[in-house]
């Protein structure tokens, strides 16, 4: 039997008006996914545990098994063992964001343009993390892809309330710095060394959005994962832009597949993607993680048309190949196709919402209903509902 875990990042959604009051779901065309729906289980899931933030860290520890009230300690850390940094027990991780403030005046009178910067590129990024990493002492700064970073402190804060820059688009971002002095003037003092930096200065020139500050979140103490294949029996590996999801799995003992071009964004590499899936089976494996950050990306850029082209492509470029190698190769198969998250474009960032699923088994018996489809209402309308999103691993895995 072979295993898939197809995560589409952010894709549930609200209804919007300009789409006729439906969601980016029902108005793309997703033919593949919707072939297996219409022979598959259709349900909810509870992916983020109440009084949990609605972070993609404890969203993919749940779809992967795991408690996130259990197994949570921040994002970072998980991100800091996809990047293979040896963390001590006494250490703290912290995400470092390089992004995009804009305004005049203090620091503090700031306005939060841009998580991403841009979507800047790993090269540019890298230069301006070094350049961050010679100015402070206290900290050492190890650079990641595209605006997405990692910071490490021995004996570091790992209490402090950060807040996610995606959180507060367009805000001012005064009340959101943190109380920790340490971190709130490293951040202040990123934002004068950044801005004159020549990246930066070459960016504005071709009117792209600078990286002129660090935005530090996301903290917490070395991640204890149990194996994923004493806990399912299992060989797998994770598909992934995002340390985050590499990391994960890393600590469960899934092995981490690099794609080039593959950018976390609307423009990444779909087939290179699909091609590592279907290579990572021929190759022995019995279980796949492929998450994909486009749909995210997309919406905490407020970008609608973007979002469902991303679902498209995901359909047809990642999942439709898959399905036809499974076809092609005879053996049996699972496949699970589910959000991690709600991210509605119009608030831009991450909700707590239940997620709808499909689950598709080649060996289950089959009653065709082309009338059900992937979407937030026909999981509604299922009755199906895993009110502990952890628990959806355990069912996936162990039916019959």
């Amino acid at each position: 039997m072979k295993y898939l875990i197809l995560v589409v990042d952010g894709a549930a959604d609200y209804k919007i008006e300009s789409l006729g009051n439906k969601t980016p779901l029902e108005v793309a065309n997703l033919t593949n996914i919707n072939s297996i729906a219409a022979v598959g289980e259709v349900g909810l899931v509870q992916t983020i545990p109440e009084g949990i933030a609605p972070g993609s860290d404890a969203a993919n520890l749940a779809i992967m098994g795991f408690d996130p009230r259990v197994y949570l300690t921040g994002r970072a850390p998980l991100e800091a063992a996809s990047m293979g940094i040896e963390m001590s027990d006494s250490d703290v991780a912290f995400r470092c964001n390089v992004v995009t403030l804009a305004g005049a005046g203090a620091y503090e009178e700031l306005e939060m343009v841009d998580h991403s910067a841009g979507d800047i590129s790993t090269e540019e990024a890298r230069e301006l993390i070094r350049a961050i990493d010679a100015h402070f002492d206290k900290a050492k700064f190890y650079p990641g892809v595209s605006y997405r970073h990692c910071m490490i402190v021995d004996k570091g804060d790992d209490k402090t309330v950060l807040t996610p820059p995606h959180d507060i688009l367009t805000k001012v971002i005064g009340e959101y710095l943190p109380a920790n002095k340490e971190i709130r003037e490293m951040m202040k003092e990123s934002y004068e060394l950044l801005s004159a930096h020549s990246v930066n200065i070459a960016r504005v020139e071709k009117g792209l959005n600078p990286a002129n500050s660090i935005w530090i979140w996301g903290q917490g103490k070395k991640p204890q994962l149990a194996s994923f294949y004493e806990k399912y029996g299992v060989k797998g590996v994770t598909i992934s832009a995002v340390d985050l999801i590499k990391g994960i799995g890393v600590c469960a003992g899934l092995e981490a597949i690099d794609v080039v071009g593959a950018t976390g964004t609307l423009h990444t590499n779909y087939v290179g993607k699909a091609l590592a899936a279907i290579r990572a089976f021929e190759d022995g494996n019995d279980f796949v993680y492929l998450h994909v950050e486009g749909p995210d990306e997309c919406s905490h850029q407020g970008d609608l048309d973007g979002k469902i082209k991303s679902l498209e492509e995901i359909d047809a470029k990642i999942l439709k190949p898959i399905l036809d190698y499974f076809l092609a190769s005879g053996e049996d198969y699972r496949v699970l196709v589910l959000p991690d998250h709600e991210t509605p474009v119009s608030m831009r960032t991450h909700a707590s919402g239940a997620v709808p699923y499909v689950l598709y088994d080649s060996t289950a018996k089959k009653e065709t209903d082309n009338a059900k489809v992937f979407t937030e209402a026909e999981a509604t309308k299922s009755g199906r509902f895993f009110e502990n999103g952890y628990q959806l691993a355990d069912y996936f895995f162990a039916v019959k």
